[in-house]
């Protein structure tokens, strides 16, 4: 095995790992909503948790998305692409969620797993299109 293809193993596993992190995440907020909030040193009210739930429905659903992307022999670039940009949007919520008191400075941890996760997720992102492109 070429150390291309090592690499490519490499962060699809990790790809794998992040979806499978943020499928676990989704369904604890979607369940258990008032709990999460409340290890993240969020306000639980019936609005903010009714919310917080709908959100870990979204993240199930981007998690399903990128195992299902990379389920394919393309490894759905697009998919991918969105699926990063998810995780951006993410750091960035729950950073705006800390830096106005609304989430304690635990809730960093969570912005920077996803940070982590949307630069990962661009590499990979960049190395299947380049194989999409070398295709052509």
């Amino acid at each position: 095995m070429n150390s291309k293809n090592r690499e490519n193993k490499f962060l699809i596993q990790v790809v794998f790992f992040i979806a499978i992190v943020t499928i676990a995440s989704g369904l604890s907020q979607l369940i258990m909503p008032e709990m999460v909030l409340t290890i993240i040193g969020g306000e639980v009210t019936p609005g903010g948790a009714h919310s917080f739930a709908i959100i870990g429905m979204f993240m199930v659903f981007f998690g399903l998305l990128a195992i299902h992307a990379l389920s394919t022999e393309t490894q759905e670039p697009v998919a991918i692409f969105w699926c990063a940009i998810q995780k951006l949007g993410a750091t960035i919520a729950v950073a705006m969620g800390v830096s106005k008191g609304l989430f304690s400075a635990l809730a960093l941890v969570v912005a920077a797993f996803d940070l982590f996760s949307f630069v990962v997720m661009m590499v990979f992102w960049v190395s299947i299109r380049k194989n999409e492109a070398l295709a052509y």
